[in-house]
């Protein structure tokens, strides 16, 4: 089985390519993030074309989160217990699904904006709020995973350069030390290997020449608990997804299972 984390940066405009990227890759289970578009402008009807099931959250705007399965499709759960609002709105940022074997959440960790900004603070608190949803599947002997576009890099290694990001967000300790948190559960960094270079990196900012310069980040995570971890037998960014016209400005992280 093979299941995958992808934030597309606009589901609307990176169908065709997220199409040809299901067959050629021969994904089961892919958790979207920042699909972009209201629950009734997603394409379900193209992926059903195709052989996938979907479950979105989204209300449009830059939010969104949606899985997309051909392996089942149950069980789903939109958005996080105890979620917290940001200036008023419960932002669509989390679905949990079962497909076949295997449970997911797909989610979209709010960015932080900058540190001491309102944003920031929802950030933590929203990652609390994960730790507490996801608490009891991490325990639990079926396999499972919280896969998605984290924005925050667990550690310095996980950057091209720390002296760039002191002081801003995505690398500061409170935002670390809320990934050790959730890690604690019982979910373990399931962390790819790369098709080039050295490091796993899954972002690459879409200016200053960051991705053919390799100045990225690995920021999109699958946090797997015991049981997923023993069944993957092999983990990956694929990088080529990130090149070319139309590109997202995030690659795909793929894990193969034997479930």
């Amino acid at each position: 089985m093979r299941i995958a984390t992808w934030n597309v940066n606009s589901i609307t405009a990176r169908l065709p390519r997220l199409l040809a990227w299901l067959e050629s890759s021969g994904t089961d289970v892919l958790c979207v993030q920042e699909t972009k578009t209201t629950a009734e402008g997603f394409p379900a009807e193209a992926l059903r074309e195709a052989g996938y099931e979907s479950a979105v959250n989204a209300t449009g705007r830059w939010n969104g989160v949606a899985v997309i399965s051909r392996a089942g499709l149950d069980d789903v759960v939109s958005g996080l217990p105890d979620q917290p609002a940001y200036d008023g709105v419960m932002e669509p940022r989390a679905l949990g699904a079962t497909c076949g074997p295997v449970r997911v959440w797909s989610v979209y960790v709010p960015n932080g904006r900058e540190v001491g900004h309102p944003h920031y603070a929802y950030k933590l608190e929203w990652l609390e709020a994960l730790r507490t949803a996801v608490a009891g599947d991490a325990a639990g002997s079926r396999p499972f995973a919280v896969m998605g576009d984290y924005n925050v890099a667990p550690s310095d290694e996980d950057v091209y350069d720390p002296a760039v990001f002191e002081g801003l967000t995505h690398v500061t300790p409170p935002e670390r030390a809320a990934l050790a948190e959730l890690r604690a559960t019982g979910l373990d960094d399931l962390v790819p290997r790369p098709l080039k270079y050295d490091r796993p990196y899954t972002y690459w900012d879409y200016r200053q020449l960051a991705f053919p310069k390799n100045r990225g980040m690995r920021i999109d995570l699958v946090y797997a608990n015991a049981a997923l971890r023993a069944a993957a037998k092999d983990a990956y960014v694929d990088r080529e997804e990130r090149k070319g016209k139309g590109a997202s400005d995030h690659a795909p992280v793929v894990v193969d299972l034997d479930v």
